[in-house]
């Protein structure tokens, strides 16, 4: 069951169970109404608390309905009925309380969070806005202008802030989130601390200097985005409606325009993309290498040095009998590695390519490399690729020629302000020639790396959509 109900003592406790991430499918929807009736019949209980097992509260949407109709309940109604209980509602948080599941812990009635908590609003990030009253609520605990700041920046606020600032009431010494959402539920009962209905405090103070700073900002750092300016109206509707159920409609009206838009398809495309773009697509059952020598000196083997003991693999910085894995540096000789050991060779993006069996092509900016397999088994691959994401080194695998380099000399090469024409038409020709596994690792590499514009999706899915809107369908010949 992904939600059930205990009582303990005076207290009723509603629990989600929905691993790994307590995410608000359906089932934990429907679950949550079910458990809060439950709850309310249960004439034992004077109040109730909302926790999540395992190693995170909500941590937000669930990514298998993604693309999909919703289903009933939605969770803004879940949030109205979670609000109107006439109980005291207490949300015990832990781990991460993000998007959705922050928005949930703000329609309880006090917040209690483990110590290392981060709660956040990063819906942003996907081409949205928090639908489910986030920007209603939230700035009637913390003001237009912090509100604005945590919104449109999507950034995890951790635990001493979120108090300060007022989005939690307490933080909690407790080991358990059970422990801490039961003490918080017998203090508010014994009066010792006070539980209040979020949206019944006052709309904030209408801040048109923060309103229009924001809008400036924005307008400076990220002018082709659709989301965070639609951020800026809904927490501008937050001060003007008259009442919070108006702001919600003119929230959810702002919501269903960003669902709308083109940007949140791209963007979701990445979100999607950046999931496992280290797996080769049929090898199983892979393990990392264990015995690792580091050929010369790199930055990068200064983060892979300090990852290595927590990932339970060896590192030297001379090969022996039992090195399974060689990485060398740029310049560095292969002849140095021992015959049983697979080969990695750095290249610089800018190097001409490799002749080492796999190559690690460097990015200057972003969180991903590129493995490129020129001659080594796929298993080999897999390998190497699961050796450095478990020391900490994002890859994103392919094959026979570098997608980064490609794309990065077909970038430079293009006249002045074509880079992102040439790009596209890069990727294109690299997904014909079968240079990547997955056509959205293209678009991966380009956005993290090479700055292609994040919102559009890539330059393979933009190349993609163009070359489907320019050709005629089969229908209009017909």
């Amino acid at each position: 069951m992904s939600v059930h109900y205990q009582r303990h003592g005076e207290v009723g406790v509603i629990s989600i169970a929905n691993p790994p991430v307590n995410a608000l499918s359906q089932a934990v929807r429907s679950g949550l109404l079910s458990a809060l009736e439950e709850g309310l019949a249960d004439q034992q209980a004077q109040a109730l608390v909302v926790m999540a097992e395992g190693r995170t509260f909500i941590a937000g949407a669930d990514i298998r309905e993604f693309g999909k109709p919703p289903q009933a309940p939605l969770l803004p109604d879940v949030i109205t009925q979670l609000e109107a209980c006439p109980k005291p509602l207490i949300a015990s948080l832990h781990g991460t309380a993000l998007g959705g599941g922050l928005e949930v812990a703000l329609g309880c009635h006090y917040r209690i969070a483990l110590a290392g908590t981060r709660v956040g609003l990063p819906e942003v990030k996907l081409g949205l806005l928090p639908g489910a009253g986030g920007t209603q609520r939230l700035p009637r605990l913390v003001g237009v202008e912090r509100s604005l700041d945590i919104i449109t920046s999507g950034r995890f606020v951790d635990a001493a802030e979120a108090q300060d600032i007022g989005i939690i009431d307490a933080i909690s010494d407790a080991q358990t989130p059970l422990e801490a959402g039961l003490a918080a539920a017998k203090e508010v009962l014994a009066g010792q601390q006070q539980a209040r209905i979020t949206g019944q405090l006052p709309t904030p103070e209408a801040n048109s200097q923060a309103i229009d700073d924001m809008r400036e900002q924005l307008e400076s750092s990220a002018p082709a985005l659709f989301s965070p300016f639609r951020i800026v109206e809904a927490v501008d509707a937050c001060t003007k409606a008259a009442s919070l159920e108006e702001g919600l409609r003119r929230e959810r009206e702002l919501f269903l325009a960003c669902m709308d838009s083109p940007q949140r398809a791209g963007l979701i495309h990445l979100f999607f993309a950046a999931r496992n773009p280290h797996v080769v697509p049929g090898v199983d059952n892979a393990e990392p290498f264990a015995q690792i020598a580091l050929i010369g000196k790199h930055p990068l083997f200064e983060t892979l040095h300090s990852a290595a003991q927590r990932a339970s693999i060896t590192l030297t910085d001379t090969p022996n009998d039992s090195t399974e894995l060689c990485l060398l540096a740029p310049g560095e000789d292969a002849s140095a590695c021992p015959s049983q050991a697979v080969t990695v060779a750095l290249q610089l993006l800018t190097a001409n390519a490799s002749t080492s069996p796999l190559s690690l092509v460097l990015a200057e900016r972003g969180p991903f490399h590129e493995l490129v397999n020129h001659s080594a088994s796929a298993t080999d691959q897999q390998r190497a690729a699961l050796t450095l994401k478990a020391l900490r080194a994002n890859v994103v695998v392919t094959q026979s020629q570098s997608v980064l380099s490609t794309l990065y000399n077909a970038a430079k090469q293009a006249p002045d302000n074509d880079a992102q024409s040439a790009m596209e038409q890069a990727s294109l020709t690299l997904a014909q020639q079968g240079a990547c596994y997955r056509e959205s690792d293209i678009d991966l590499l380009a956005v993290e790396a090479l700055d292609y514009p994040r919102h559009l999706g890539g330059p393979h899915r933009q190349a993609t959509l163009k070359y489907t809107l320019s050709t005629p369908s089969e229908d209009a010949h017909s």
